[in-house]
């Protein structure tokens, strides 16, 4: 998604995302550790442990809004801080050109490695390719970037939008009027939104009767401003079945929306998900009954994973795609609120991934502790 202040036209001026990265090597979620690209990376801890002590982290990110990316820049400290280095945050507040001067300020200031959380290729190509050049490795969270020798982390966004959409289809028995909240211009949305695009070509008596959806600073009481519009424009009871929402800012404006007008009759299907969306899941009195998801702090974790293999000198994919989780109210204890550190006791693969974990990078954890 992880993971926006700006409207579906100035991402248009941008230039839009591409949906993915043709050709690209990937590892799947649960695959093996990449091999040593040289006898110095496949050297173990003990080099290791003396060569990335102390490394100096920059996290370039978009927008840091919501209880999703303050757990995703959680996962990405903690990860970071285990191995003995320290991150600065370079937040652009979704202004593309800051994200570019943010890229390369963090260049210029000589960080040791590069993490980016979204963007897009216009913005930061020019950016990344120098950062390479200067030997700073780069890892991308939902950026889009094609250049050689970065590595891109997704979500398996399209079967994250699957997940939830024929959650929605079983619960409306095959028909009914749905809303789609989502917005043009993020790597995920356009890869969420081709699986919308099968939904709809499969379930032809679910009719999509409104669609909308804006990125920015307040994303959620927009959300909710404009959802109220939508509820007025269809007062009755059947006129809208479902909200299916493409990312959890939007699903939390909905839920508010609708549960504050007394319209219990329409649910809501969300993607992505922290503890503030988790409870909402949770209370029988909120619309939101469903949510596709990764845990942020594991994406968090992934991406530094892999920017410390790259320092190493190991061998790392083109693309990672991370497994996502199906969670529903239906799976959750009725009678206390767990939060997403708790969730992994009843929701099978949530948490703890352990994704881009190498032998090597365990004893360096071990060796920082000391």
């Amino acid at each position: 998604m992880k993971k926006w202040a700006v409207s579906i036209l100035t991402f248009t001026l941008v230039g839009g995302l591409l949906a993915g990265c043709g050709g690209a090597k990937t590892e799947p979620a649960g695959g093996s550790a990449p091999a040593a690209s040289n006898g110095t990376a496949a050297s173990g801890g003990s080099g290791a442990s003396a060569s990335l002590s102390g490394k100096k982290i920059a996290l370039v990110t978009q927008l840091n809004i919501g209880t999703f990316s303050a757990q995703y820049i959680d996962g990405v400290k903690e990860q970071t801080e285990k191995l003995g280095g320290k991150v600065t945050v370079f937040n652009s507040e979704n202004d593309l050109a800051k994200m570019s001067s943010n890229l390369d300020a963090a260049i210029n200031q000589k960080f040791d490695g590069i993490l980016i959380d979204h963007g897009t290729a216009e913005a930061l190509e020019a950016g990344v390719k120098k950062a390479l050049e200067k030997k700073i490795p780069v890892v991308a969270f939902d950026a889009t970037l094609q250049v050689p020798g970065v590595t891109n982390l997704e979500q398996g966004d399209q079967k994250m939008a699957e997940q939830t959409l024929e959650q929605l289809a079983k619960d409306a028995g095959g028909k009914g009027n749905i809303v789609k909240i989502w917005v043009a211009g993020f790597a995920p949305m356009e890869r969420r939104q081709l699986a919308y695009k099968a939904f709809q070509d499969k379930y032809k008596d679910i009719k999509e009767v409104a669609a909308f959806g804006a990125a920015t600073n307040n994303t959620a009481l927009d959300t909710q401003a404009q959802m109220e519009a939508i509820l007025k424009k269809y007062p009755n009871k059947g006129d809208i079945t479902a909200v299916w929402a493409a990312w959890d800012e939007f699903a939390k404006g909905a839920s508010r929306a609708i549960q504050q007008a007394g319209r219990t009759e329409i649910k809501v299907y969300g993607i992505d998900m922290s503890d503030e969306e988790l409870q909402l899941i949770q209370d029988p009195n909120s619309p939101w009954v469903a949510s596709a998801a990764v845990d942020p702090k594991d994406i968090g974790r992934i991406q530094v994973r892999y920017l410390y293999q790259k320092l190493h000198g190991d061998t790392t994919p083109d693309t990672v795609v991370l497994e996502p989780v199906f969670v529903s109210r239906e799976a959750l204890p009725k009678d206390k609120a767990v939060s997403t550190d708790q969730l992994s006791q009843y929701v099978k693969g949530w948490g703890g991934s352990q994704q881009g974990y190498t032998d090597w990078l365990k004893e360096l954890e071990n060796s920082a502790k000391k």
